[in-house]
Formats: structure tokens, sequence, C-alpha cells
């Protein structure tokens, strides 16, 4: 049996709320911390800006165009939908390529379509003369795009790529004649048993695209279209083909990366601008 007297028990007491006090002092200073570290200030810096003429390689705009394509799909449902409700659209480029030293730019993508749609649902209650128990569900789909234009007017001429070439070269070698040739004759010619050549290849800066906006107009139509079995409210039936028709408007900007001549003369607080 273990006996304490009443002055460890006190001690015990008091240590144990001494020890709650600094455990409650540390949360609260704990959570001024983390309370500080929530908010910071921020003052004005001035950047370093090199004075004089200087050479920069920066992208540089070549044009801006207005696309218009067109695009007919048929799109197959994996089961019967009762009528569309949503359709949510992404486009997303794949490929813009303008075809140097001509002005031919070459545009690929598709069309991310995520279609909501209410399709017959006979376990949840069998569709009636008056009623139809539906689920709503989502089909995602990519519809592909190409088209081929012509850049009829540049902001900025292209920097044309420089070709690659090669150049063969020999020297001469001078060997006696063989035997039933005169001696004082040589044989004049280059080394068929080594090979010179000087090659250049240039790494051409590739110009590339930047999507601007879009703007689709679509119409869509149910090209299989039929009653709901057994009995249907008037004119309600189920689908599973959608032919659709896209007229697709791309704002499309065209760069190449160039070196351009930046002129700069004072460092000033005035250039800094007030956008309110």
């Amino acid at each position: 049996m273990v006996v304490y007297h009443a002055y460890d028990v006190i001690i015990m007491i008091s240590g144990g709320a001494h020890m709650s006090e600094e455990h409650k002092d540390r949360d609260q200073a704990e959570c001024q911390i983390s309370a500080q570290n929530c908010e910071c200030e921020s003052t004005f810096h001035h950047p370093n800006v090199s004075i004089g003429k200087i050479t920069a390689k920066v992208p540089v705009v070549l044009a801006e165009l207005s696309l218009k394509v067109h695009v007919n799909a048929l799109i197959t449902f994996p089961e019967p939908v009762l009528e569309i409700k949503d359709i949510k659209k992404t486009v997303k480029l794949t490929q813009c390529r303008l075809l140097l030293p001509t002005d031919q730019l070459f545009v690929k993508g598709f069309i991310r379509k995520n279609i909501q749609y209410a399709s017959p649902c006979p376990d949840i209650e069998m569709h009636t003369d008056k009623s139809i128990a539906s689920d709503i569900h989502s089909y995602t789909v990519d519809v592909p795009f190409q088209c081929v234009t012509e850049i009829k007017k540049f902001l900025t001429c292209p920097v044309m790529p420089e070709t690659n070439h090669r150049h063969e070269f020999d020297f001469l070698v001078s060997k006696p004649m063989p035997r039933g040739y005169p001696e004082k004759d040589d044989l004049q010619s280059s080394d068929l048993s080594q090979f010179h050549q000087k090659s250049v290849q240039h790494y051409n800066e590739l110009p590339f695209c930047e999507l601007i906006s879009s703007r689709i107009i679509e119409w869509d139509e149910a090209i299989d279209r039929r009653p709901l079995p057994n009995r249907s409210p008037i004119g309600e039936g189920v689908f599973t083909k959608v032919e659709e028709k896209m007229v697709l408007d791309l704002a499309i900007k065209v760069l190449q990366k160039q070196q351009i001549r930046v002129s700069s003369t004072t460092n000033d607080h005035e250039d800094c601008f007030d956008c309110e």
C-alpha cells in the first residue's frame, strides 16, 4: 500500500495546475504567432533598368487571326436519351503551325463536350401515359476539327529559316606513274581514300500560337428518335444518335521569338502607372 502525505498531495495538485497554466500560455502564444503570420506588409521596390540601347530576344506578334471553322459530327450515346439537359464545351488546340517560308497556317484541335442528359429508368418506376422516371447522366466526347488558312497580312514579318548546306572539297595528290609510263610524268589527282566536307546547320526559331478566344454556335438534332415502348405521355420518345452542326470562331495570335532593339533613357519613378 502506498501512503501519500498531505504535503505531497498539495505539491502534486499545485504542480498540475502550474503545468496546466504553462500549457495554456503556450497555446495562446502559438495562436498569436499563427495569427501574426497571416498578415504581412509590402512596399514598392523600384526595379533596376539598364539604360541605353539593348538587344532583347522576345516573342513578337506576327499576326492575329479570326478563323471560322465548320464542324459536322455524329454523336452516339451509350443508352437511350429522353432529353438533353445541358452541354458544356471547351476548345483545345493540338496543332497550330505556320509553315515557313510560306504563309499557310495549319490548325488542328478538338472540342471537348460534356453532355448532361436524362435517361429513362424503369428501375425507379415504370413509365405510364402520365409520367416518366429518369436518371441524370453525363457523356463526354471529343469532336475533332482542322483547317488550313492563309495569312494575308503580317503585323511583323517573320524571320525566314536559314537553309542548311554542305560542301565537299579535295586536295591535290601527286603520285609516280606506274610502269609503262614516262618516269618524268606524275599522276595528279585527289585521294580517293579521304573525304572532306564543310557542313552548316541552322537552328531556326519556330513560330507558335496562342488561343485568345473561341465562340461556338451549334445545332443538335436527334436522327433516330422513337416513341417509348408500351404506354408513354404524348410526344415523349428516346434517341441514341445526334447529328450536330457547329460554327467555331477562333481568335488566334501567331508569335515568333525575335531579337529587337529596346531603347531606355531613364529609370525614374514617374514611369510607374496608377491602375485605379
